[in-house]
This record gives C-alpha cells, structure tokens and sequence, in this order.
C-alpha cells in the first residue's frame, strides 16, 4: 500500500472496505500468465532472469508468476524477496517497520532483476527497491512486473510489465491479491 494508505492502517487504524472487484481470480491468474509470457519473450527466455518479489503484497505475485514461467518455460527462475523499509525516502516522516525477511538467493551482478509488486502508485516503494537491489550486485538490468498500474506517479518510474491498468482517485485503495482486485477505501471503524 501507498504511504497514504499505510498511515490509515493498523497500527494507526482503519480496514480496507471493498467497493468494487475489478479483477476476480480467473482475471488474475490469466494476467500473471501473459506477463510471464512477456517476460519471457523480452529477455529471449529466462538465462539471468532472476525474480524479485517486493515484501509483501508483490512476494505471493512473484511466487505466481514463478509458478506460470516454470509451466510455460519448463524451469523457474530464481525466486526472491525484498524489503524496502530501509531504503524508503520518508523514512523520517513515519515509522520504520520492517513487513519481512529480505531473501535474495543468488548474486545480482550481471544478471536481469524483474521486481514484482501487487500495485504501483506514487512510484517511492520502487525507488526504494532499485536502491535496495543495488546491496545484492549490479544486475545487468532491472525490470518491473506489477499486478496493478494506478497512476499518480511521482516519481519518472514506468512498470515494464503490468497486469491491469487501473486509473483511479488518489482518495480510493486498490487491493490485489491472487482472488482479485478490489477498489474501495480505508475506514477508520472496524466491522
């Protein structure tokens, strides 16, 4: 979730209400399936391709996509997870928390990084995830894969991969999970 949203969830308060699925499961399974077929078809199969999944909403869409490249390529990439909470550039405006174990499997020089995430927003998580993926090797390239595109960039970041282009309010939350994606928006009452 955006910073936005992540200041109206717990610990702060507030629960996601769902007002509209845009995607259900069927939806985003075939969306993780062609993303994979594009990531395949750019970088010419999967040598080098290493998979990144961005703690935590992106790790279960990595892990998907992972499934499908093994299906469709008949070996998965290397898998891992990243948590950015560290490399954030509002660091100082809230409170480091630390979502899960950063687990990078293998050496990133020289290789192709596909970070995957669930929703890009604003742009600061990837930011952060580039200057993170920098600790782990300089990766010949870095590309990004994301479920869901809702605009509202801040920052010059373009996905390279997107399951859905979603445009929204910058008032609404989108949550994107492997059983759908829901637009809908945080309340402070817990039901």
């Amino acid at each position: 979730m955006a910073e936005r949203e992540r200041r109206s969830t717990p610990p702060f308060g507030g629960v996601f209400v769902a007002r509209t699925q845009v995607l259900d499961a069927d939806d985003v399974r075939r969306a993780i399936w062609r993303m994979a077929h594009e990531v395949l078809e750019r970088n010419h199969g999967l040598d080098d391709v290493v998979l990144v999944g961005l703690q935590t909403g992106g790790v279960t869409f990595a892990e998907a996509m992972a499934e499908a490249l093994a299906k469709i390529d008949g070996e998965a990439p290397p898998l891992g997870t990243l948590d950015v909470a560290f490399h954030r550039d509002d660091i100082g405006l809230r409170p480091v928390l630390p979502s899960a174990v950063t687990e990078i499997p293998v050496d990133l020089t020289g290789r192709v990084v596909v970070l995957v995430d669930d929703v890009i927003f604003t742009g600061r998580t990837i930011r952060a995830a580039l200057d993170a993926v920098h600790s782990y090797g300089r990766p010949r390239a870095v590309q990004l894969a994301v479920m869901v595109d809702r605009g509202h960039r801040e920052l010059p970041i373009r996905p390279d991969f997107v399951g859905k282009n979603l445009p929204t309010r910058r008032d609404e939350v989108v949550n994107a999970t492997l059983e759908g994606v829901e637009i809908g928006e945080m309340s402070k009452e817990h039901r």
